[in-house]
């Protein structure tokens, strides 16, 4: 009864604080702006923990790290460290800056009003936000998948009342305070994961007498269905280097075409935000998603407790932490809780952002004013955390894994989609709208033929990691090919946008050494 009360009390406390921060922050919430980009004064720590908190969600704790570190061994650690220098060092330096000066530059709120203007063409914003809602929906429904284990390891509540508790306070915290709230929430969420993936890591491998023990007893176990080599899932590479190459290229790579993400650049404060953000959620990446995979990687030594054939994969990671204290175990939970709840709110706020912005606006109400905007937006964060606690609730009680495929489907189709448009888009003049197109074609196509008829495709991308990965490289060869040979935009156009990165601007000798007066040459 007493470990009862420790874990609900602990709940109380973390639910209490989330909704005292959505109220609180309200008073950011009266524009467009202040909703869905806090008026684009957010500071470093809260940016950078937005963008961490949004990257990892229960699918990465739960799912893939117990999936991946299954298959791979220790060797999954390597998706963590991709995650951290591809998927956030990587990105910060190569999108930050020039994501956040050209979005402002064009006064663009979301990636398809971003595509619109840099291209100058309303049917690819009309594309993108389709795109955007067909494919952010499952992703977000996915986001339930591994809460049901660890719900009932540590409670004896049934798993569609945790999914809908969850899903109406992260509803009321956005709702009442847009972005800011949900930048302030994923500071905490964040800390909590933070603090919480070191102490699992750290008491999962004292159970099994530290972590040379752990490594020595992980080198003894054998699979003949994987790998005939002695200690491959203690290895380097592990069993299978070509298939993880594929996830931490999706993973990481992924992250630079998904809207919820390159979202938290547009509302960088500062130049000081940009440096000090890239190195935080760096950081943060290292910890939490080097610690996922690091701890799944242990998973075989926990056999004997779990019958993957029958259980699946996600039943790896609750089976590992079934014998922790009282306490550590409601850690876990609120780790888990903050990492979807998160997630959650960065996706339903990008997909009621970009659906109000760029689809009903353009289409349905075009002198839509900006409280009437604000209100649509909050009206569709509801619709959308509704059909993703159905759809989750659906997949639970059927059994239906479709839903849960679905999460790897969407990341590749998304990223697949945005990233080398996007990414050129922010560089290069001679990127044309043509190519953009074709690439948001192509890529939607390939992901929905992948699960509709995985027969069609070689071995290799039958696996959606691999297809979504096989997509993001090719887009970056298909673009500029397709741009070479199409009509490029007017040139005093291409000017006038790219005309934000000749600006001006003065700065202090602290930020940049410059030229000392006097001084010539």
């Amino acid at each position: 009864m007493l470990d009862l009360f420790i874990k609900l009390s602990m709940l109380v406390v973390f639910f209490a604080v989330m909704l005292a921060v959505g109220f609180y922050c309200r008073r950011h919430t009266t524009d467009v702006a202040g909703f869905v980009l806090g008026s684009r004064s957010v500071g470093p720590w809260l940016t950078a923990f937005a963008y961490g908190t949004s990257y990892f969600s229960a699918v990465v704790f739960v799912g893939y790290a117990g999936q991946f570190g299954w298959k791979y061994g220790i060797a999954a650690t390597w998706a963590g460290l991709g995650n951290a220098f591809i998927g956030s060092l990587l990105a910060w330096a190569v999108l930050g800056r020039r994501t956040r000066v050209m979005t402002q530059h064009l006064d663009s709120a979301t990636m398809p009003e971003f595509f619109g203007k840099r291209f100058g063409s309303r049917n690819l914003k009309l594309c993108a936000s389709v795109i955007i809602f067909i494919f952010l929906i499952p992703y977000t429904a996915s986001l339930y998948n591994g809460l049901s284990r660890l719900f009932a390891m540590a409670f004896d509540i049934d798993y569609s009342v945790c999914v809908i508790v969850m899903a109406v306070l992260t509803g009321i915290y956005v709702i009442a305070g847009g972005y800011m709230a949900t930048a302030i929430n994923d500071f905490i969420q964040g800390i909590i994961m933070l603090v919480g993936i070191v102490a699992v890591v750290a008491a999962v491998l004292s159970g099994k007498g530290g972590f040379l023990a752990a490594l020595d007893g992980l080198a003894r176990v054998t699979d003949p269905q994987v790998s005939d080599t002695p200690g491959v899932f203690a290895s380097f590479f592990g069993p299978d280097p070509v298939g993880l190459a594929g996830v931490v290229l999706l993973t990481s790579l992924g992250t630079w075409g998904l809207p919820q993400m390159v979202q938290k650049f547009y509302a960088i404060k500062s130049e000081k935000s940009i440096n000090t953000g890239m190195v935080v959620s760096t950081a943060f990446a290292l910890v939490v998603a080097g610690g996922c995979y690091f701890l799944g990687g242990f998973g075989r030594l926990f056999s004997g407790r779990i019958d993957v054939a029958a259980e699946g994969y996600d039943s790896i990671i609750p089976a590992m932490l079934s014998e922790l204290p009282t306490v550590l175990i409601a850690v876990v939970v609120i780790l888990v809780l903050s990492a979807s709840m998160s997630t959650l709110s960065s996706l339903v706020l990008a997909s009621s952002s970009t659906l109000t912005l760029d689809f009903l606006k353009e289409c349905v109400f075009p002198d839509m004013d900006e409280k009437r905007q604000v209100k649509w937006m909050r009206g569709l964060v509801v619709v959308f955390i509704a059909i993703s606690v159905v759809l989750a609730i659906i997949q639970y009680r059927s059994n239906v894994t479709f839903i849960a495929q679905l999460m790897g489907i969407s990341w590749g189709a998304l990223a697949g989609a945005f990233l080398a448009p996007f990414l050129y888009g922010l560089y290069w003049k001679g990127v044309t709208k043509t190519a953009c197109a074709v690439n948001f074609l192509f890529s939607t196509a390939v992901m929905l033929a992948n699960i509709l008829a995985p027969q069609i495709f070689p071995t290799l991308l039958r696996s959606p990691i691999n297809c979504g990965a096989f997509c993001m490289l090719f887009g970056l060869v298909l673009v500029p090919v397709v741009s070479v040979f199409t009509k490029k935009a007017a040139p005093e156009d291409l000017e006038a946008i790219f005309s934000c990165y000749d600006r001006t601007v003065t700065v202090t000798a602290r930020h940049s050494i410059g030229r000392p007066e006097g001084e010539k040459g």
